[in-house]
């Protein structure tokens, strides 16, 4: 499973991404047990009325609380995921209720599987209910789960996140031009999925690497100097700097004062040895 948590990861970022300002806030890897079990994503509305951008197929209408499982084209998602998700929901219905006494009631909370490829295995065990395009209902235990498939969800503009995700060249080209990175926080998330596709040696489509740079240097141009700077060594901030370069905006005294003793010792003797005056100290 640690081969995969990559593709979870980026699930959870593409999805920080997307609520960015928006009223719903995300909690990725939700841990919900002693023993690690974890959500891949949980979205969470903080107050009621209509989000002012179109949500992904199958996400329309959210809950209170959503919990999301994600499964990446190399994985199945079969009944045994669908008892993980039920479980996560038992726990996690729990732990956010006062108390065990006063369970938060059912309606406030939505179970959904994502899937980059038609789930064939579970289409065996269970019926899937279609929806709509790529979105079905599935009857589990004693509620519904709504399953979202990558590869079935129209090319249209509010599902280009989901797109990105998609092992098909051209829905992952069709999400790689439609969708726009919300934040500089997660700058990078466009550029982590090219890696993720060359490390597993998929096509990448030339359109996916191309938005990839530009997205990357259009948010680094609106980043401030600092931001962009940071974590960055003395070295790397100088490397391609030429010398007049690296002394511009610096006063002779600034740049005696950063000099090491040795440096103006033989500084001296050079000045000395031209029968020039010697600096002052």
């Amino acid at each position: 499973m640690d081969e995969q948590r990559p593709w979870h990861r980026l699930f959870d970022l593409s999805w920080t991404d997307f609520f960015r300002g928006l009223p719903v806030s995300v909690e990725m890897e939700k841990d919900l047990s002693l023993k690690q079990q974890l959500l891949d994503v949980v979205l969470i509305r903080k107050g009621p009325g209509a989000l002012p951008c179109r949500l992904p197929d199958g996400f329309e209408d959210l809950a209170a609380h959503n919990l999301v499982s994600f499964k990446s084209y190399q994985e199945a998602l079969d009944g045994w995921a669908l008892n993980e998700l039920v479980g996560h929901y038992v726990n996690y219905r729990k732990q956010v209720s006062p108390s065990m006494q006063e369970l938060l009631p059912e309606a406030d909370f939505r179970l959904l599987a994502v899937s980059v490829r038609y789930p064939q295995g579970l289409a065996r065990q269970v019926t899937l209910e279609p929806l709509q395009q790529g979105v079905y209902r599935v009857r589990h235990f004693t509620g519904p789960i709504r399953v979202v498939v990558v590869h079935q969800l129209p090319r249209q503009e509010h599902n280009a996140l989901l797109h990105l995700f998609s092992a098909r060249d051209e829905l992952l080209a069709y999400g790689a031009q439609h969708y726009r990175i919300r934040s500089a926080e997660t700058s990078s998330l466009l550029y982590e999925l090219f890696r993720r596709y060359q490390q597993e040696a998929l096509t990448m489509p030339d359109l996916l690497e191309e938005f990839t740079r530009e997205t990357i240097d259009r948010l680094l141009k609106e980043l401030p100097p600092a931001k962009r700077l940071e974590g960055l060594s003395a070295e790397q901030r100088l490397e391609g700097l030429s010398a007049k370069q690296r002394l511009e905006g610096l006063s002779a005294e600034q740049v005696l004062e950063a000099l090491p003793p040795e440096t103006l010792e033989a500084l001296e003797r050079k000045l000395k040895g031209d029968g020039l005056p010697p600096s002052s100290p």
